[in-house]
């Protein structure tokens, strides 16, 4: 079955690939389909993000559409970066801009209140309507420097409890297991099993973007 994956994120792709490969779904990317519509990520919360992405792309797509919107919620910010945890240092930051802007804010800050954690959701759709919300939650700390080469985003900054590296100095395997996004698509596999359970056809409507 193909399962489009709304974004654009080559990384989270590639998370996603690995966290799939054991099962019968044909990922289906920005690469395959053209001419899809930007969806403004301007929700208060990662829940509706991820609605807003799954809800459109799955009507320009016509397929079945998984779509996630994730964040890390640091304590001693009051929350920040949250949902604009992408786009913390501004609309093009890179990833090095977006740490290092987050250590600044934290110097000073003892390793006791440096608490955080990744939050994610996942909104699955078909073209005819939204099928389910689920989310993950990963409990950790904000190191004093960046480690590890590893993943993306605050991976190099971020330990989760029970552990003293970073997301970005653990196995891929290993940190897919253990992270927010990979809980929440846990949750995300167990409803489309459900799904395809009671309806042996995924409804599907002609794109409106032709595949490459």
């Amino acid at each position: 079955m193909e399962l489009f994956v709304a974004t654009r994120n080559r990384s989270k792709v590639r998370e996603l690939e690995a966290l799939l490969r054991d099962t019968e779904l044909v990922l289906v990317s920005y690469r395959d389909i053209k001419d899809l519509p930007e969806v403004p990520e301007h929700g208060k919360t990662f829940r509706e993000n991820a609605v807003a992405k799954a809800t459109v792309l799955a009507e320009h797509t016509g397929l079945l559409t998984i779509a996630d919107d994730s964040g890390l919620v640091v304590d001693a910010l009051e929350g920040r970066p949250g949902v604009l945890s992408a786009r913390y240092a501004g609309p093009q930051a890179t990833d090095r801009e977006n740490n290092e802007k987050l250590l600044a804010e934290l110097q000073g800050v003892p390793e006791g209140k440096r608490t955080a954690r990744f939050r994610c959701a996942i909104a699955l759709a078909t073209p005819e309507k939204l099928v389910a919300v689920v989310e993950g939650t990963c409990e950790g700390r904000i190191a004093l420097e960046e480690r590890g080469t590893e993943g993306f985003g605050y991976d190099p900054l971020f330990v989760k409890d029970g552990y003293t590296k970073t997301f970005a100095e653990l196995p891929l395997d290993l940190k897919n297991r253990v992270s927010h996004r990979g809980l929440a698509l846990e949750k995300a596999l167990m409803v489309i099993e459900n799904y395809l359970m009671t309806r042996h056809d995924v409804p599907r409507k002609p794109p409106s973007g032709g595949r490459r």
